[in-house]
């Protein structure tokens, strides 16, 4: 006998079907749009720049914005290869370390039964309700006592904790079976049974990790030159005033392009993992 099977529609019907295709393509457009408005401003001569009503397309493009840019950065006393390792250095560190933590704070979170655990993730919660700037102060008092204002410490160190990608991998891994871990060691059970199997997890920690570790600036702890990284750098580029508006755009487009790099290499495996992360007991 032949078995016919109807076919899964998204809205269940071919209505539905349409209206949620066109839902999705707004909301890519909506998204996409101020990444295509960075790069359009970035390569605008300075002429249509200030055109009123502003001009979504460029007539006439140019590098001229990011070879300013260059000129501007090479004149500097710190060669701009200087900062530059500061901001891939900084970047390393905190994705690589805060990866590591979470990872592991999370299997005790979610695993391991011990006095204060439901506490500590109630604390956990409600310090997603708070954003890194109402602790600049406790975190410079600490870091002054502590001797490490203006060095590396106090751009990575603030960085490396935090609530998000700490109760980002909590949850993952509180829907792994009982019965996959049973009958070894935590440590082993750890990085060989829970992290292959929250790949999801921390391949979506290390994107949200690294674009944060990226815009780091350090402005409140770092003075030296030495140690700035690219973003305060590229601020003060820019804020030369309205001469520097080509310029301004094409720091943004130039600070955009490492995340966007590694989400383009990374959200295919972000995607297949969570499409096939179904686990049953």
């Amino acid at each position: 006998m032949r078995i016919i099977k109807k076919r899964k529609k998204w809205g269940g019907s071919r209505g539905g079907d349409i209206a949620i295709f066109i839902l999705l393509v707004l909301i890519g457009l909506f998204m996409l749009f101020p990444i295509y408005l960075s790069v359009i401003q970035s390569i605008k001569p300075s002429e249509e720049l200030f055109v009123f009503p502003p001009k979504l397309y460029v007539q006439r493009p140019t590098s001229q914005n990011f070879e300013d840019m260059l000129k501007v950065a090479g004149s500097m006393d710190v060669p701009f290869s200087r900062y530059v390792f500061n901001s891939v250095f900084v970047s390393v560190v905190v994705t690589v370390a805060q990866l590591f933590l979470s990872s592991s704070a999370a299997y005790v979170l979610a695993k391991v039964k011990a006095p204060g655990v439901k506490a500590m993730n109630k604390v956990i919660e409600i310090a997603l309700l708070f954003t890194s700037s109402v602790t600049y102060i406790v975190q410079y008092i600490v870091m002054a006592a502590l001797g490490m204002i203006d060095t590396y410490w106090a751009i990575t160190l603030p960085y490396i904790a935090t609530p998000m990608g700490l109760f980002l991998m909590k949850q993952f891994m509180g829907q792994i079976p009982e019965s996959m871990i049973d009958g070894a060691s935590h440590l082993r059970v750890c990085w060989q049974i829970v992290m292959p199997n929250v790949k999801p997890a921390w391949l979506t920690l290390m994107i949200f990790a690294f674009q944060g570790a990226w815009q780091i600036t350090g402005y409140l702890f770092v003075y030296s030159e030495q140690l700035k990284p690219i973003p305060i750098v590229m601020q003060q580029i820019a804020a030369a005033g309205i001469a520097r508006t080509g310029v301004a755009s094409a720091t943004v487009v130039v600070l955009m392009l490492p995340p966007m790099i590694l989400f383009l290499i990374l959200q295919s495996n972000v995607v297949e993992t969570m499409a096939h992360s179904g686990l049953k007991d």
